[in-house]
């Protein structure tokens, strides 16, 4: 029986492992493609309330609710007292790993 048990341990220490490291973002790809997609267009100036990168006043309360909390936001579109977030900014070429990077990023500026 301890033998299972250290075997179901080993797997699952593993496989948090392997889960943390497939979900790391990267803010230095987030910063291509924040450049480089619509990101920009509302997050440089503020439009339809979207914080604007690098306040830190703005983002503070936002990264407090989790940086899982925006990925879903910024992937799925959110609606709330503020402004609204389209899904994905706007572009469905986009991966969910692309918006996890540039969520990254803009929670890097905003801290």
């Amino acid at each position: 029986m301890s033998r299972f048990i250290f075997s179901a341990l080993c797997a699952f220490f593993v496989c948090s492992i392997c889960s943390t490291v497939a979900s790391a973002s990267d803010s230095a790809a987030g910063k291509a493609l924040y450049d480089s997609k619509s990101c920009m267009a509302c997050h440089n100036t503020g439009l339809s309330g979207a914080p604007k990168l690098g306040d830190k006043k703005a983002w503070e309360p936002r990264i407090a609710q989790g940086v899982d909390l925006l990925v879903s936001h910024a992937v799925n579109g959110f609606a709330g007292s503020a402004g609204t977030m389209p899904a994905k900014g706007d572009d469905a070429t986009l991966t969910d790993a692309q918006i996890g990077d540039i969520v990254a990023y803009m929670v890097e500026k905003g801290k």
